[in-house]
C-alpha cells in the first residue's frame, strides 16, 4: 500500500502536519468508518468519515464522526439550499478521484463546497481517509477546517 496519494500530497503543499495510519481495510465492513475506528484502537468521534452529498443539485463534501448520520435537512441549510441527498458511489467516485471507502476530503479532482460537523472541532486530533481504502491521516481538525475552507455547522441527524 503506497502512503503517498493525491491526499498526502495536498496535506504535504499546505504546510499541514499530518501522520499516516494503515489499518486493514474490510469491503464487508458495515460502516467503513466504524471499522476503521476499531482497527485504529481509537473513539470513532474522533475517526471521520468524508460523505459525498449533493445539494441542489451540486456537490457538497461532509466530513463527520464515524459514529454519526447526516442531517439532509441540515446539510442543506448549512449551504444555504433547498435539498440534499447522498451522492450515488459511481457519481462519488467520478467527482472526487478517489473510490468510496477510500474518499479523502483532501486532494479531490476538483474542490467541491466542504462542511465539517462541529463536533468535530472539539478533539485535538482527528482522523480522515487518506486517499485509499485502509489508509487514515491524523491530524488537527482546526487544520481541516483552514485547508478546506470548510464551513462549520451542526449538521448531524
Amino acid at each position: 500500500m503506497s502512503k503517498v496519494t493525491p491526499a498526502t500530497r495536498a496535506l504535504d503543499a499546505a504546510g499541514i502536519a499530518f501522520t499516516v495510519h494503515a489499518y486493514d481495510y474490510d469491503p464487508d465492513a458495515e460502516s467503513i468508518g466504524l471499522q476503521a475506528a476499531a482497527a485504529l484502537g481509537e473513539d470513532p468521534a474522533r475517526v471521520l468519515k468524508t460523505l459525498m452529498a449533493q445539494v441542489d443539485g451540486k456537490p457538497v463534501c461532509v466530513v463527520v464522526p464515524s459514529d454519526q448520520e447526516v442531517s439532509m435537512k441540515k446539510l442543506a441549510a448549512a449551504v444555504s439550499g433547498k435539498s440534499a441527498q447522498m451522492m450515488k458511489p459511481p457519481e462519488a467516485e467520478r467527482v472526487t478521484g478517489y473510490k468510496v471507502g477510500g474518499i479523502s476530503p483532501f486532494g479531490q479532482r476538483k474542490p467541491v463546497r466542504t462542511v465539517i460537523e462541529q463536533s468535530a472541532l472539539a478533539h485535538d486530533l482527528v482522523y480522515l481517509n487518506g486517499g485509499q481504502r485502509g489508509l487514515q491521516v491524523r491530524l488537527k481538525p482546526a487544520d481541516v477546517q483552514r485547508l478546506l475552507k470548510a464551513i462549520v455547522a451542526d449538521v448531524l441527524a
